[in-house]
């Protein structure tokens, strides 16, 4: 379905995360009015078409077995709220967010929060737990783990030696 055949926000959102689920670029963006933007909140801030499809090539490319599905779609006259999940394993020939493929298995899941405009899509404001994802690519020490609680003790001290230092300044 393309985007010019589709009016309502639901069926827009349905149909563009049915083109993420399949890796489709050309549809993915075809979905965004020109110039649409996009943000990954606490990840990546991204314009379609330029930094959008590289960013999202890049992803496919670095997740081989990428897999997308919509869990819960709600919606509006021009907005539409989609619950989704996304699974597949690091493994592809190219980094992702700076790391070298490392075989991990990701299964996150997310919501985006879509503005849409005469059938197109004009802002992509996207939640996930950037931590959970950190800590399945093994950015971040597993919850609970000894390495998180040495990196929190790491913090704490941090935080007491400047106050410390802070106090006999004054």
């Amino acid at each position: 379905m393309a985007a010019s055949e589709v009016i309502d926000a639901a069926t827009v959102a349905r149909a563009y995360f049915e083109a993420v689920g399949r890796r489709d670029l050309d549809a993915m963006t075809g979905f965004y009015e020109p110039g649409g933007s996009g943000e990954i909140h606490g990840l990546i801030e991204l314009v379609v078409p330029d930094s959008y499809r590289a960013w999202f090539a890049n992803l496919f490319q670095a997740f081989p077995d990428f897999q997308f599905e919509v869990l819960d779609l709600m919606s509006n006259d021009e907005k539409a709220a989609v619950r989704w999940r996304a699974r597949g394993h690091f493994t592809g020939r190219v980094r992702f967010e700076g790391m070298i493929a490392n075989g991990a298995a990701v299964d996150v899941q997310g919501c985006d929060v879509l503005w849409i405009r005469n059938g197109r899509i004009r802002r992509n404001d996207a939640y996930m737990n950037g931590a959970e994802m950190a800590r399945q690519l093994g950015a971040l020490p597993p919850q609970g783990s000894i390495g998180e609680r040495a990196a929190t003790g790491a913090i704490n001290l941090k935080t007491r030696l400047r106050a410390w230092i802070d106090s006999r300044r004054g």
